[in-house]
């Protein structure tokens, strides 16, 4: 059976901006993975909080999964991407 390329899920957004900790998380229902390429929006208003806040929401998040070539080329970049960190030196000498 074929998977329908977008769907809603409910997630539960979890939000905190305190001293010990600054976070904002998001897990979907049913541990749905995300694979490269795939995007997920989560619906509803804006979310602020004030510092030393902690908060939780359930809201619905649309997951659209890539397709092949999506996939692809995002694994792609990502490789790219992280072959740019070979290039940073904490070595103060390193720097002119």
């Amino acid at each position: 059976m074929k998977q329908a390329r977008a769907f809603d899920v409910p997630c539960r957004i979890s939000i905190e901006q305190s001293e010990e900790n600054f976070h904002a998380h998001v897990e979907l229902a049913n541990d749905i993975a995300i694979y490269p390429g795939d995007r997920v929006r989560v619906h509803g208003d804006p979310i602020r909080i004030t510092f030393g806040q902690s908060v939780v929401f359930d809201r619905v998040a649309t997951v659209v999964r890539a397709g092949p070539l999506m996939r692809s080329w995002t694994r792609l970049a990502a490789y790219f991407d992280l072959s740019e960190l070979y290039e940073v030196s904490f070595n103060p000498g390193s720097l002119k």
